[in-house]
Parts: structure tokens; sequence; C-alpha cells
């Protein structure tokens, strides 16, 4: 636990927020600044920042129970859809690895756009980006085939 950390002293009841599930491993609430109403936040219990400090063995049922709070959330609140998302590091606003279940209809207004585009050309070719993310995961040890 860090004491400085906003999430961790959450989990810790030392503040205040709208529980929607807990175990032993991970708390989900809801966020206290929402996009829209019924946007979930998923915390480990243990202080990380990334979804890379995550455990291996931690990671299988964070993402289970991301599924199951994508469906609650979708279909306890007649959401056409949601928007699944983690920020590392860059627009992390806490700096706690964080999963957001946000609620989505048609026509909500949200202008999540993924720009502005960086399109490959001669002078930066794709084959040369994806080699370097090859060279590293080799350096992590895993084939990328």
């Amino acid at each position: 636990m860090s004491e400085t950390c906003v999430f961790c002293r959450i989990i810790a009841g030392e503040l205040p927020a709208v529980m929607v599930y807990q175990d032993t491993d991970a708390v989900a609430f809801l966020d206290h600044r929402p996009l829209f109403r019924g946007h979930v936040l998923l915390v480990p219990r243990t202080h990380l920042t990334v979804l890379s400090d995550l455990p291996p063995d931690r990671v299988a049922p964070f993402f289970a129970l991301a599924q199951r709070l994508e469906r609650a959330v979708e279909d306890g609140l007649g959401a056409d859809g949601s928007l699944i998302m983690i920020n590392n590091i860059v627009s992390q606003s806490v700096p706690h690895l964080h999963l957001h279940v946000i609620p989505r209809h048609h026509k909500d207004g949200l202008r999540f756009w993924l720009g502005p585009r960086h399109p490959y050309d001669e002078a930066n070719p794709a084959e040369a980006y994806a080699e370097r993310i090859r060279a590293d995961l080799r350096g992590q040890g895993v084939d990328p085939g």
C-alpha cells in the first residue's frame, strides 16, 4: 500500500467510494468523476502502477473480473456497449493500475478518437517499428514467432 495513493486509501477504507465489487485481490468502484453514470474502475488491491507490473498469475483473474464487470455494466445499465480502457503513465491520473469500464450508448456524444494519426512512410517504415517491438519481446524471453 502507498500512503499517498488515492486508490490505496480507498481500498484501505480511508477515503469514501461507492463500491461495486470487492474480493481479496481487487476492488471495483464508481469513478467519482464519471464520463457517464455507471463508469467503474477496477483496481488490484496491491499497489501496482502499470499493467506490466501485474504478476502473471493475477492477469487472468483480473481480466476475467473485467469481463464480468463489462457485462454487468452493459446489461445492468441497459447500455449499448462499453469502452474498456487502461492508461499506462500517460493520462493516468492516479498512479495505480486501474481499468475503466465505461457504459456507452449510440450517439452519447463521446468523441473518443485515436489521433492525430501518424502513418508509416518511407522514412518510418512499419517493419522497422515491428522489429523493434519483436526485439524487445525476444529480450523478455518471448519468441515472437
